[in-house]
């Protein structure tokens, strides 16, 4: 290439999303496969969200909202802020860029869960930033690790809650104990990207009291629980004076108008969350029970997906899978070499899964 690369790009590692379900029908010559490796909402989204679009269709010729206010409003509502303490992305991955941009100069670290989401560490390089790895603690992310990896050159620190992709959770009085021990300088960045699917009471949600410490900010997402992954859009909730920051460097326009009516119906159809959420416990519920019974080993989960060890390779196992129809995730990548990460699906998909994988693994 005659072209210089920046030195902290060249390290990175590409973003590897799941395969669509259309690829691997064309890719394995299958029909009716089922899609359970991406974490997705596998019943859809609201009908409100197909109303919004549809009605919105006419002005696609204008440019979309810069702040979009009616969405900015409603959240205010919801969480009891104002409306300059959100900034709304294209995705939550949107946010973690223009966090890692807006308070990091070149040289200084980012700390994180190893493994934790790749954004984290892909836009931390991208800002010429370092990130710090801390491996988990039995499956768990580790909260001292973490906080005895902050250095002086720490500026921001990230925490996954549930966590993706073991589905362990922080509890309140954890997360507490662990902001207590972080210096006034470094901010706490909360990804609550499946936070909706959370059961118990002790899971710490940092929207519960949102504000009452000036250094934590939530990420949350309209892609899992509400069926919009396709939409892209997100949304942080952070102090003003952080909020400030990030809408002075993001682009313009960065989430369009279509997905912007879409998050404001699906935020109103508090009854399709409802069902989306007992939907997905049941799902949960159902695949931990029959994982169980065939022998394989299941950690708990607070979220919308499960870990389980197959006992033997689960690249193999995923390719068998796939070819009857059925896409997990294996999680070799993340070094569990035995290890499947399975998001709950509708019923059926559930039971075609097990039905699957008992097929495959010989049990």
């Amino acid at each position: 290439m005659l072209f210089s690369v920046s030195e902290s790009v060249k390290t990175i590692k590409p973003y590897e999303a799941g395969k669509p379900l259309s690829e691997v029908e064309r890719e394995y010559g299958i029909t009716n496969a089922v899609k359970l490796a991406s974490n997705e909402n596998p019943f859809g989204c609201s009908p409100k969200v197909g109303q919004a679009v549809l009605a919105s269709l006419s002005g696609m010729n204008r440019y979309p909202e810069p702040v979009p206010f009616t969405l900015c409003q409603k959240l205010a509502e919801k969480y009891h802020v104002r409306m300059d303490n959100l900034v709304i992305g294209n995705g939550s991955d949107d946010i973690i860029a223009l966090l890692a941009h807006g308070f990091l100069d070149p040289g200084q670290e980012a700390v994180m869960p190893l493994p934790s989401f790749l954004m984290y560490e892909i836009s931390v390089k991208t800002a010429k930033g370092v990130p710090v790895m801390v491996p988990l603690k039995d499956f768990t992310t580790n909260l001292d690790g973490l906080v005895k990896a902050v250095t002086p050159k720490t500026k921001l620190v990230f925490v996954t809650n549930p966590f993706n992709p073991t589905g362990a959770a922080i509890t309140r009085d954890e997360f507490l104990w662990f902001a207590d021990q972080l210096p006034d300088n470094v901010l706490i960045v909360v990804d609550e990207a499946y936070i909706e699917f959370s059961r118990h009471d002790s899971v710490y949600q940092s929207l519960d009291e949102p504000l009452t410490d000036p250094r934590i900010v939530t990420l949350r997402t309209f892609s899992k629980a509400y069926g919009l992954a396709g939409f892209r859009i997100g949304y942080g909730v952070m102090d003003k004076s952080v909020a400030e920051i990030l809408n002075r460097i993001r682009q313009p326009f960065n989430v369009n108008t279509l997905a912007q009516v879409a998050a404001q119906a699906a935020l109103e159809d508090t009854d399709f969350l409802e069902k989306t959420i007992a939907g997905t416990h049941r799902g949960i519920d159902f695949l931990t029970l029959k994982l169980a019974e065939q022998g394989f080993e299941v950690l708990p989960t607070q979220a919308n997906f499960l870990m389980v060890d197959v006992k033997t390779n689960s690249r193999d196992i995923c390719e068998k899978l796939l070819r009857k129809g059925v896409v997990v995730r294996s999680l070799a990548s993340y070094g569990y070499d035995n290890f499947l990460r399975i998001n709950a699906g509708t019923d059926l998909e559930n039971q075609k899964c097990m039905d699957a994988l008992i097929s495959v693994s010989g049990k």
